[in-house]
């Protein structure tokens, strides 16, 4: 099957490709014992974490370039573009996502299928990296792909992003994720007044982004969680 050819691709590229359980229709990472997104609901907890937490779509303007830590299933980039979309914002949303262990196509478009409104934003997108692209440009999406450690890729990167969304399993699982060392690169690839929203409100992960350079705050969380973590870099 093509699907499972890519995510053997794709593993091969990155050096890892994503062990993926479901629970009650959520797709769920065996490799860190932790769900992609809310078991609740994914998708208002995207849209409350990252679109309102980064203060868009009224922040958006031509050019601007949204970051991410961990693609996942795709639902942050399909609730962005969507977003973009809404806004009517003249020419392209610019995307970046940092990922190590992609999840085959099929694995996606099995998350996706829970919310229909938004799965559809990633038609083109997902018949790309099935296809083995990892760029994908459209009249309103540049997208890349970024395969391999975030804490290699990131420092590498010659981007700078309006907005980065935080979205790596919790820092108790996936500690790599959220090293000073790798939120102090996130910083430095942040354009002046650029943002940063994530779902954590770990001490640890706070004063990591606050020396590094992020002005932090702490917002009500989604669902169950009490609260989250958002910054503006002065």
């Amino acid at each position: 099957m093509q699907g499972q050819n890519l995510g053997r691709n794709l593993g091969q590229i990155s050096g890892q490709r994503a062990e993926v359980t479901w629970t009650e229709g959520v797709p769920v990472s065996a490799r860190f014992d932790d769900p992609y997104y809310s078991k609740a609901d994914g998708l208002a907890e995207t849209q409350h974490v990252f679109v309102a937490g980064n203060a868009l779509p009224a922040r958006f303007v031509p050019g601007f370039a949204v970051a991410e830590l961990g693609f996942g299933t795709g639902l942050t980039l399909a609730v962005m573009r969507a977003a973009w979309r809404a806004a009517g914002i003249a020419g392209p949303l610019r995307f970046t996502s940092f990922e190590a262990f992609p999840m085959a196509v099929p694995e996606m478009r099995a998350a996706l299928a829970t919310f229909p409104g938004v799965a559809a934003e990633l038609t083109d997108v997902l018949a790309a990296l099935e296809g083995g692209a990892v760029v994908v440009e459209a009249a309103d999406l540049s997208f890349e792909l970024v395969l391999g450690d975030a804490r290699e890729t990131v420092p590498g990167w010659h981007g700078r992003a309006d907005a980065w969304c935080l979205d790596g399993f919790s820092p108790a699982k996936n500690p790599e994720l959220w090293e000073p060392t790798l939120l102090a690169a996130v910083a430095a690839r942040t354009a002046p007044g650029g943002s940063f929203a994530t779902y954590t409100a770990a001490g640890a992960v706070r004063r990591a982004l606050a020396e590094a350079g992020f002005e932090v705050t702490r917002a009500p969380g989604f669902g169950r969680k009490r609260h989250m973590s958002r910054g503006r870099l002065p």
